[in-house]
């Protein structure tokens, strides 16, 4: 079976996965897979980007015929931005972990969340550094005991909330016992204009699936609670229905196709910045798992919009239509002189 360009699943696929059997990060790039091949994607116009950990292996196992990138741990969001900036026609696909983003990179998380790219931004987050054979990360519970690590002292960082602080324009969570739910919200961050950043609680089953936490399967598949039923919609008629007057609320993406947002057993408004907060702060209170799309605002504009840069991307750009001409350059040095 092929899709609208004529290739089939497997030619969106990587090398095999040399992660542990059933650990989350694996239905993450299966679903990454079948979003870019539903989507009708050229593989060649997808630029992929990680840095350190076991999540950032995932590009491997992805899109082979794409570009990629794995760069040092926390500066995945700078690579990304360069590499955009500099190539505007590319999507843009970062994969990252708790530890990735939540310690060593939080710092450029939150700047590329407020420079607002163009781009997915995948938080694989396991609550533990995998890769290093089980440490603490900055998203484990306070209380969990390791092995070899002692207790958890302090209170984890939750990414949804630090990408709603940082005004991120797409903020969402998943978990990975729930692959139909991560596709839908994979196919709408790539079509919006905008940074989309994807919490996703991905178990760790070697250091931290313990049944009583967070992290585990057990716990999601038995306290998931989904804000709404998602189901993205492509090549549609807009509709776009008020949120009170009836139980389904479409918003439009950038290419003018369709989120579409069922109401569950909860009202909840995704464009409301400030009831995103209320709603985090809650399932914190109350350890709750809520899944779904938390926050939404595709005006916000992109770092392109706020450059105004033209549609021709910046490296293929000839030096005499980059720099500046002899006369520009002299009379703002006139200028200067005032």
């Amino acid at each position: 079976m092929t899709n609208k360009l004529g290739y089939t699943r497997n030619e969106y696929k990587g090398q095999p996965s040399t992660l542990c059997k059933g650990c989350g990060h694996n239905t993450i790039v299966h679903q990454i897979i079948t979003a870019c091949y539903e989507l009708n994607l050229e593989p060649e116009d997808i630029v992929k980007f990680s840095g350190i950990g076991c999540s950032s292996k995932a590009p491997t196992y992805l899109l082979n015929r794409s570009f990629g990138f794995n760069g040092l741990h926390g500066r995945m969001p700078s690579l990304a931005l360069g590499a955009l900036f500099a190539d505007r026609s590319l999507i843009g696909i970062g994969i990252s972990g708790d530890g990735d983003t939540a310690s060593i990179g939080m710092g450029q998380f939150k700047h590329i969340c407020r420079r607002n790219p163009p781009m997915l931004y995948i938080v694989a987050n396991n609550g533990v550094y995998g890769l290093t054979k089980g440490q603490f990360s900055a998203t484990t519970e306070a209380g969990v005991s390791f092995k070899r690590q002692g207790t958890s002292r302090y209170q984890p960082v939750d990414v949804c909330m630090e990408a709603l602080v940082s005004n991120a324009s797409f903020v969402a969570r998943s978990f990975a016992g729930d692959p139909k739910q991560i596709l839908t919200l994979i196919k709408a961050g790539m079509l919006h204009d905008g940074i989309a950043v994807i919490d996703i609680i991905s178990p760790c089953v070697s250091f931290y699936n313990f049944a009583k936490t967070f992290h585990s399967y057990k716990f999601g598949l038995e306290h998931e609670i989904p804000l709404h039923e998602l189901e993205f919609v492509s090549d549609q008629p807009i509709f776009v229905k008020d949120f009170e007057e009836g139980t389904i609320r479409e918003v439009k993406l950038h290419d003018n196709s369709l989120l579409r947002l069922k109401k569950l057993n909860q009202d909840y408004d995704p464009t409301s910045r400030w009831g995103a907060f209320k709603m985090l702060e809650e399932a914190e209170e109350k350890n709750l798992m809520v899944t779904g799309l938390i926050y939404i605002n595709p005006e916000i504009p992109s770092i392109f919009d706020r450059y105004d840069l033209v549609e021709e991307p910046l490296n293929r750009l000839t030096n005499d239509r980059l720099r500046p001409s002899r006369e520009s350059i002299d009379d703002i040095n006139r200028i200067m002189q005032f």
